[in-house]
């Protein structure tokens, strides 16, 4: 009983560490909202709901950069990334299929 009582409070604790070590790293690699543009990029995937991707060329401070805009924010991410590759292609083609639609 004792054991499983620590083993509940190192799961919380542990849990509790990673939610603090994500959201300062995601909030890191943010937008910068006086440059309205990404100073840095993130390696990190972005798994919220995507709503917007738009393209960022490098022109000091901002960085080459694609930004993934979700609903908690737009998110600074290397475009050299395979994954950040294969979601702009995802979300284009997304876009495409939906505005292809007749009626």
């Amino acid at each position: 009983m004792e054991t499983r009582r620590i083993l509940m409070r190192s799961l919380a604790v542990a849990v509790v560490i990673a939610s603090v070590i994500w959201t300062t790293t995601a909030e890191e690699y943010r937008v910068n909202q006086l440059n309205s543009c990404c100073t840095k990029v993130s390696t990190a995937v972005v798994t919220d709901h995507i709503i917007n991707v738009t393209l960022q060329r490098e022109s000091l401070p901002c960085v080459r950069a694609v930004i993934f805009e979700t609903e908690r924010g737009r998110f600074c991410s290397d475009p050299r990334q395979p994954w950040v590759q294969e979601k702009v292609k995802q979300f284009f083609n997304l876009k495409k299929k939906t505005t292809n639609i007749s009626y």
